[in-house]
């Protein structure tokens, strides 16, 4: 999670007064208070308001690491919660996380990784070959990829391409295929490229428009949505999910962990 500037420094601000209030506000209450400056009860003066910013002021000024701990602090502290909301969303949803029709499933091992990808998106076309990589150097991996097309009518044109060439046993081809493609994706496009892949281009169009498809499609839509995924890819591995494209090795380090948990 991501903290805007102003807010960040203006809750660091409030952090670092909180210890100090108690003495302000004792030392205020023997003080006079000039008239119509009377606080309510629970509340600071302007005088007193005034006070807590100088002394705050002071400090950050004296030592300006102050505000870098408490916004360290303050990330800390999202990421924890955040960690366990997606413990929370996993626990919700793990039934629909199993393979469906719509995904293309690599490998059979007792460790699942589940990747949430669009099949234009630049960093999933980087992950790609890492992921070839996981499954062919190790067999304990089952490796399940569920297609979100988010990324505008070309993700979902070649989104339902996959899902029906998987009706022809070539979803891995035709998916390699267009995900190193730098072609304009348009539908002759996409008919020659599929004739590559070794697919009956005729079928491959006539699959593409059962509502079947789309609606699995949806339904992975939706579930990244119920896990919290907003971009593209991510991973949920064991009781975690991993946003953001993970070279090899720390795809490795996601599955060492999940089988030592």
């Amino acid at each position: 999670m991501r903290f805007p500037a102003r807010s960040a420094i203006l809750t660091a601000a409030l952090l670092l007064a909180a210890p100090l209030l108690p003495g302000i506000a004792r030392a205020q209450a023997g003080s006079p208070v000039a008239p119509g400056s009377q606080a309510e009860p629970g509340q600071f003066t302007p005088a007193q308001r005034q006070e807590i910013i100088a002394i705050i002021r002071g400090a950050l000024k004296s030592d300006p690491s102050i505000l870098n701990d408490a916004i360290l602090s303050l990330r800390a502290e999202a990421d924890r919660s955040q960690a366990v909301d997606a413990q929370a969303a996993l626990a919700r949803n793990r039934a629909a996380l199993a393979p469906t029709d719509a995904d293309l499933v690599v490998g059979s091992g007792g460790v699942t990784l589940v990747e949430f990808y669009d099949p234009r998106c630049p960093y999933c076309r980087k992950v790609l070959p890492d992921l070839d990589r996981l499954a062919a150097s190790d067999g304990r991996v089952r490796l399940v990829e569920k297609l979100i097309p988010i990324l505008g009518p070309a993700s979902v044109l070649q989104a339902r391409a996959i899902v029906a060439a998987g009706r022809q046993r070539r979803a891995s081809a035709l998916q390699h295929i267009l995900m190193t493609d730098t072609g304009q994706p348009d539908g002759v496009r996409l008919r020659s490229l599929a004739q590559q892949a070794g697919l009956n281009a005729d079928r491959l169009e006539r699959d593409m428009a059962d509502p079947a498809i789309a609606s699995d499609l949806q339904r992975n839509i939706a579930l990244a949505q119920a896990l919290g995924i907003t971009g593209t890819p991510s991973f949920v591995v064991a009781d975690r999910i991993i946003p953001g494209a993970l070279d090899l090795a720390a795809l490795r380090q996601a599955v060492a962990a999940a089988r030592t948990n």
